[in-house]
């Protein structure tokens, strides 16, 4: 079992940066699949991006690509989202999600996972 927790999130103008970091518990951080999902106000869960346990597999959904960065620290437990030139549509409440078994496919298909935050608002002011 893992535990997980997000930070960093926050409130910032169009074009802006945010680093969120998601922590997480007990000594087998390396052997999860770890992923980013968002839901803003009225819609559903939807994946952002995902890394595989080494760090050497990254998928990322289209509405984000060349603007956020995926990657994890091991050593430090810990998981991070770089938030480039952000947007008023991705304003949500971002999850980091923890699974032992799936893939980064099937997480990003079904937007499902073992483990997940509690989530970290990000609001984006045009």
């Amino acid at each position: 079992q893992v535990q997980l927790v997000e930070s960093g999130g926050g409130s910032v103008q169009a074009g802006g940066s945010l680093r969120l970091s998601c922590a997480a518990s007990g000594r087998t951080f390396s052997s999860y699949v770890m992923g980013w999902f968002r839901q803003a106000p009225g819609k559903g869960r939807e994946f952002v991006a995902g890394i595989t346990r080494s760090g050497g597999s990254i998928d990322y959904a289209d509405s984000v690509k060349g603007r956020f960065t995926i990657s994890r620290d091991n050593a430090k437990n810990t998981m991070y989202l770089q938030m480039n030139n952000l947007k008023p549509e991705d304003t949500a409440v971002y999850y980091c999600a923890a699974d032992p078994t799936r893939t980064i496919a099937s997480m990003r298909l079904r937007a499902r996972a073992d483990y997940w935050g509690q989530g970290t608002q990000v609001t984006v002011s045009s």
